[in-house]
């Protein structure tokens, strides 16, 4: 099963007054376990940032000039998500600034049915707790000491980890591969088959116990005379 932890970088917080996004970063999960698989990008909004965003992701419109615009990156950013199942904490926020993106390039919204909201996920298990992501980071003990700047990679690590603890814990404290060094890390299998278990497992030797015949006659003898004896039922 091919899940993609996703999250954005923007530079203000409404796209409906024309904020674009400046960083996306996705991160492949296979079966609950990262596969080394990435895609990021930064991006040219064509605006400035708000101070308060700026101050948030720390990317410098001279930063970003260079980068590529969104409709540049669009056709590989569609073809990473296939159908996937995508994980997203406070997904109305970025599905809103994706979905303006592609509407811009004259491209159908996501079908927000694949979207599973962490934030909401976090909601139904802490009630009335602060369930951002710092929050649930440290409820769960996963490492945020460099996060002092939020990044669209980095936050869709951390919120792989938190993800994976809100279903249950099955793969927490994830050890994410360096995305700078070769992607060719060997996926782990993290299914368990019960049946090939069993049908593995190595058969033990029957021990074997001499009986006293004249021991064994005595005793169902002596059982004939209690009334609905166990012994007597079980006898074939």
């Amino acid at each position: 099963m091919r899940e993609l932890v996703l999250d954005t970088e923007t530079t203000g917080l409404n796209f409906e007054i024309g904020h674009r996004i400046v960083e996306i970063g996705i991160v492949e999960l296979e079966n609950h376990v990262p596969t080394g698989n990435y895609f990021h990008h930064y991006l040219n909004p064509e605006r400035d940032s708000d101070y308060a965003a700026e101050k948030v992701h720390g990317l410098s419109s001279q930063f970003l000039i260079n980068k590529p615009k969104f409709y540049e990156i669009v056709d590989d950013f569609l073809e990473f998500l296939s159908d996937s199942k995508i994980i997203i904490h406070n997904a109305t926020f970025d599905v809103g600034f994706i979905n303006s993106e592609l509407e811009r390039c004259k491209i159908s919204a996501l079908n927000e049915d694949r979207v599973i909201d962490t934030l909401q996920l976090a909601k139904k298990r802490f009630l009335g707790q602060a369930v951002s992501l710092d929050s649930l980071c440290r409820k769960y003990n996963i490492d945020l000491s460099d996060r002092n700047i939020h990044g669209a990679l980095k936050d869709a690590k951390l919120l792989a980890s938190v993800y994976l603890e809100l279903i249950g814990g099955k793969q927490s404290k994830l050890e994410f591969v360096t995305y700078d060094e070769s992607q060719s890390q060997e996926k782990q299998d993290s299914t368990f088959n019960i049946d090939e278990y069993y049908q593995n497992l190595k058969k033990k030797d029957i021990k074997r116990v001499d009986i006293n015949q004249k021991d064994l006659s005595s005793h169902l003898e002596s059982i004939k005379n209690i009334k609905n004896n166990i012994w007597t039922k079980l006898i074939v």
